[in-house]
């Protein structure tokens, strides 16, 4: 085996305050580039895709369930169309500002094929990961929201090679996110309306977010935590948007709601809370829309 090179050189962290990256070059062929209105095809489905003004906002959820209360929020709503590779999007007008959200389905391959084509024919301010996550930090409750400010993969260990545990080799040792938005994001609990449910207030953390493609259950949880400590928060999605994001040259965020702790109850309060946990998600999202 060939020895892995060294570290990428340091690149600036995507800022909505610097000037926006070059924008990747679109394939000649590709329908998107050629004709915004073609025809686009996904499990033999086939529908129009409509032009519209810019995207200002990519987000990302997994599920159905987590795109449901962007869509309850949205003053304006597309219907769903399929996208190239399985996902689904759909064109929302929320806080006054265009946004595209995506269902890319569970799992890391799933999320980084979305927002690549997401990101391929549009050009955002932000791509946010949001909906539900699970809580690994100590004093996270179900309910909360973590806003992330690194992000890692749980299953990534090149240390053999001098890499950190959670690194691809040849990019960052964690993703970071854009500051400014992630600023708002953490202050926005102190300007939510109470909740219907408990807790009626809506507590936001920050930390570290780790990702995999397994459940953290209470079998996976005590090495999880020993491998990354400082983490608050795990779930299967937001580190490979956060890669696709550094690659393509766009500020990210992440905000995910606690719907259940990484404990032996963790699959019933997944299931009892993951509705709850994505419209605090969406509540804390929102917010950020405003502040673009």
């Amino acid at each position: 085996m060939t020895a892995l090179g060294p570290d990428e050189p340091a690149r600036e962290a995507p800022s909505l305050d610097g000037p926006a990256p070059a924008a990747a070059t679109p394939d000649p062929a590709s329908h998107a580039a050629a004709d915004p209105a073609a025809e686009i095809t996904a499990h033999g489905r086939r529908a129009r895709r409509p032009a519209s003004a810019p995207v200002e906002a990519v987000v990302v959820v997994a599920m159905a369930s987590e795109a449901a209360p962007f869509v309850e929020r949205a003053s304006a709503a597309s219907e769903p169309l399929p996208a190239p590779g399985g996902a689904e999007h759909r064109r929302l007008t929320i806080a006054g500002r265009e946004v595209l959200l995506v269902r890319s389905g569970i799992g890391l391959v799933n999320a980084a094929s979305a927002a690549s084509v997401a990101l391929a024919e549009h050009r955002p301010r932000v791509l946010v990961s949001a909906g539900s996550a699970g809580g690994l930090g100590v004093g996270v409750r179900v309910g909360d929201v973590v806003v992330g400010s690194q992000h890692a993969y749980g299953g990534a260990d090149a240390r053999g090679f001098g890499y950190a545990l959670g690194q691809v080799p040849g990019m960052p040792p964690t993703f970071a996110a854009e500051a400014r938005l992630h600023d708002v994001a953490v202050g926005a609990a102190d300007r939510l309306a109470p909740r219907p449910t408990e807790p009626t207030t809506i507590r936001v953390l920050t930390g570290s977010v780790v990702s995999a493609d397994v459940f953290v259950d209470a079998d996976r949880v005590a090495g999880v935590r020993t491998d990354f400590p400082d983490a608050l928060a795990a779930d299967m999605e937001t580190t490979a948007l956060a890669h696709t994001a550094h690659l393509f040259g766009v500020p990210f965020l992440a905000v995910r709601g606690i719907s259940d702790l990484c404990s032996p109850v963790e699959a019933g309060e997944f299931a009892a809370h993951v509705d709850d946990a994505a419209d605090r998600s969406a509540a804390v999202v929102e917010e950020v829309l405003r502040a673009l």
